[in-house]
């Protein structure tokens, strides 16, 4: 959770916008902005599910844990 997530492979696995999966290309306190297709979507980290691949190993994290501003996610993460 500490790493940077931009550029990163994701899964939605639960979210108001459906399951899918994309390259995250945007960050902010409470939302991921995801490259699907041929479009971007901005998914809400509250109420929503993330499945990472990191370091060959599968990640589910929940967006109410990383709702922080990616520059203070280290800070706040021990």
């Amino acid at each position: 959770m500490r790493s940077e997530f931009i550029g990163m492979n994701v899964e939605i696995q639960s979210s108001g916008c459906g399951h899918f999966c994309g390259k995250i290309v945007d960050e902010s306190k409470n939302t991921f902005t995801i490259h699907k297709g041929d479009r971007e979507v901005i998914v809400p980290k509250a109420h929503s599910e993330f499945l990472f691949t990191y370091q060959g190993e599968s990640v589910l994290i929940h967006g109410s844990e990383i709702q922080y501003r990616p520059e203070d996610r280290i800070k706040k993460i021990r």
